[in-house]
């Protein structure tokens, strides 16, 4: 998430919360501390450790179709064009397993992004594997990529970022520009129909797994709190309009226009359905405590998140059907989820504080 992004959470949120905004039917009792938590945190922690054991496998499978196209290519001495001519049966398969496994490993990590990205002693795995920009900046990803032949790629960018980039052919610096394959045969050189440079792929598939293997060490560590909780739900919850600013210049809305260069494959409109998930389950795990204070209110966060996540739904059956929006469509969508997003925001922010319960920006 971008810095200025929290920053503007943190103000909106701060004037919900001065304007008593969000307490619609409330039947709140006075502010008291909890003396026993009526919380149940772990089904959040187990949540993110069985989905996490699941992204591993799709990352060792990426792991290993990456080998397999990395051993074809220093065979052939890493010249695209002699491994295309001798093995293109071998070579297409070993791509098309690792895009495959790319195209299940990458919304197996949305689904636990509303966590990980929403608590703090794990946020930073959220800018190595998905959030993360190139650079040195506060929002980059903060780590090198040493590459399968031993050079070091300075920040790159986020992980699933580098892997689509290099896959799909959006980034021309990591793949061959020596031949264009037609992998599938079908006459037609089509979109993502590249030969990605072997030693990036192969760096960022391995780099892949062990990031995603010291995410479940952190995560089996980890003992969620009720802070933790809060936060998530607060910080993650409105951040529409940086999903919808993000899929309105995408190819699935901008088209062939589009000069961004990751989530082109998969549409962010499926990335905020899964975000959405992982926060109700972090809802889940609080309503005891909301419940506690104000029934009325936690009924409403629950229908609240279902309903955000029916909205965007919606749109994005709209676009699997075959619509294609505008950027001006886009922006007006956005903007009605992230108001209903804020307001949603805006009730936690007062319940965390009736709670006692601390949330962090």
């Amino acid at each position: 998430m971008k810095s200025d992004l929290k920053i503007a959470i943190l103000l909106i949120l701060g004037l919900l919360f001065a304007t008593g905004c969000g307490s619609t039917t409330s039947t709140a009792k006075p502010t008291v501390p909890a003396t026993t938590s009526q919380a149940d945190l772990s089904g959040m922690k187990n949540y993110l450790l069985t989905k996490n054991t699941d992204l591993m496998q799709h990352a060792l499978a990426l792991q290993n179709a990456a080998n397999t196209y990395y051993e074809l290519a220093q065979a052939a001495n890493f010249d695209y064009a002699t491994v295309w001519a001798d093995e293109p049966e071998a070579v297409a398969t070993a791509l098309f397993e690792a895009k495959a496994a790319w195209m299940l490993a990458s919304p197996g990590y949305e689904q636990i992004e509303g966590i990980v990205a929403g608590v703090p002693t794990l946020a930073e795995y959220d800018l190595i594997l998905d959030a993360g920009g190139a650079g040195t900046g506060e929002d980059a990803a903060p780590y090198d990529l040493t590459l399968a032949d031993g050079s070091v790629l300075e920040r790159p960018g986020n992980l699933f970022g580098v892997l689509e980039s290099a896959q799909w052919g959006t980034n021309e610096a990591w793949i061959s520009t020596a031949v264009q394959p037609d992998l599938d045969g079908n006459g037609t050189v089509d979109f993502g129909e590249v030969l990605p440079d072997a030693n990036l792929l192969k760096g960022a598939a391995d780099a892949l797994v062990s990031y995603v293997d010291q995410l479940q060490a952190s995560a089996e560590a980890w003992q969620p709190t009720e802070s933790d909780a809060f936060t998530a739900l607060v910080v993650m919850i409105p951040t529409m309009n940086e999903y919808f600013e993000s899929w309105k210049n995408s190819r699935f809305v901008a088209g062939d226009a589009s000069e961004q260069a990751d989530f082109v494959v998969i549409s962010r409109l499926a990335d905020i359905q899964d975000i959405l998930s992982s926060l109700q389950v972090v809802h889940t795990g609080i309503s005891p405590l909301i419940v506690d204070i104000d029934p009325a209110q936690d009924e409403q966060i629950g229908a609240g998140l279902a309903s955000l996540k029916a909205y965007v739904a919606d749109i994005y059956a709209q676009e699997q059907a075959g619509k294609q929006f505008s950027a001006e469509e886009a922006d007006l969508l956005g903007g009605e989820a992230q108001t209903r997003a804020e307001n949603l925001a805006g009730q936690i922010v007062q319940l965390a504080a009736q709670l006692q319960i601390p949330v962090e920006g």
